[in-house]
């Protein structure tokens, strides 16, 4: 007999519906960081974000998977997914050398399956998390009010068109301690740079440049208009 018809019956035994909030976190800029510093430094990278992931995470909360330099987290409701992106905020703007985080989150009932969560809740949140950029953590109206009554400020960013959702979408954003990007992006290679300890720094069309390292100092002055036109913003 086939499953079709029978509810959850085609995801096989085991499969049932819960709810949970979903957020799903990257890392802005990562493609070009790679590109600047190599696949061995980026995969270094990445395995310490998907450590300070773990290290966020309360009991209930579950780092689902990573894909790519994404990581699927999973909460038991708004308040513990909140909890569990301020934690991580902090751990990354606590590490020396790091990109930003971005994030979305949203909450609803979904498929739990093998370890896995599956439906439009899941999918919802992932579109979300796409319209945040560095520093941003992009949530909808459920995870927004949790995060007010945990004291967070959160603004109201209205309603955004999502692909393959009918209805708009309305976002908030919350601003965590870390979310405000920090004074200082290498331009090369978008990871996150103390001027008082930047390898070196270069003044273009009035604007100065600190840099993590020697090679995207070099990288700059061999082509500035490569990377002077997203400076300032996240990177992809």
């Amino acid at each position: 007999m086939s499953g079709f018809g029978t509810g959850i019956g085609w995801l096989g035994v085991g499969a049932e519906t819960v709810e949970r909030t979903f957020s799903f976190v990257d890392l802005a800029g990562f493609a070009a960081l790679t590109e600047a510093h190599g696949d061995l430094d980026a995969v270094d990278l990445l395995d310490r974000f998907i450590g300070l992931a773990r290290e966020s995470l309360s009991p209930g909360d579950e780092l689902v998977k990573s894909i790519g330099d994404a990581v699927m987290l999973a909460s038991p409701g708004p308040a513990a997914a909140v909890a569990a992106l301020a934690g991580l905020w902090d751990r990354c703007s606590e590490t020396t050398g790091f990109l930003l985080p971005r994030a979305g989150a949203h909450h609803g009932p979904a498929i739990s399956r093998d370890g896995d969560y599956l439906g439009a809740t899941v999918n919802l949140a992932a579109r979300v998390a796409g319209h945040a950029g560095g520093g941003q953590v992009l949530v909808t109206s459920a995870v927004a009010r949790a995060a007010r009554a945990n004291g967070l400020e959160v603004a109201q960013l209205g309603p955004r068109r999502m692909h393959n959702v009918a209805a708009p979408v309305g976002l908030f954003e919350i601003r965590l301690g870390a979310s405000a990007p920090p004074g200082a992006i290498d331009p090369v290679c978008r990871m996150r740079v103390e001027p008082e300890l930047a390898a070196g720094s270069v003044c273009h069309e009035g604007q100065r440049f600190w840099f993590c390292s020697m090679p995207c100092v070099a990288a700059f002055a061999a082509d500035p208009g490569r990377y002077f036109a997203s400076a300032g913003r996240e990177g992809v």
